[in-house]
């Protein structure tokens, strides 16, 4: 897998927060309704909903709407896009036109 310029910040930006990885954490459980986020992780709403925008943006996250609730779980898919661009970092190294940099 090639690191995507746009998409890769996007997907670490979301596992760069105490709290989405709290709510990450939480999701390792299953499917869980935002109302049971809010009462489990003592959180305001407003904060949910900027932290659950962030972790569906990255596709780390996907929801679906029942009636008036959304239900949160983790995106198998997303998490293999997240694992797909350490593996790139891991396997390409250096990927600049001067390799004598990564030789020191």
């Amino acid at each position: 897998m090639e690191l995507d310029e746009k998409r890769t910040p996007v997907v670490f930006k979301a596992l760069c927060d105490e709290n989405r990885v709290r709510i990450l954490k939480y999701l390792m459980g299953g499917e869980k309704c935002a109302c049971k986020l809010l009462d489990d992780l003592n959180i305001a709403q407003s904060t949910l909903s900027h932290h659950m925008k962030v972790l569906t943006d990255s596709g780390l996250v996907i929801g679906r709407k029942e009636g008036k609730w959304m239900h949160y779980s983790i995106s198998s898919g997303g998490i293999d896009i997240a694992i797909g661009y350490l593996n790139a970092l891991k396997e390409n190294g250096c990927t600049c036109n001067n390799k004598s940099c990564c030789e020191k």
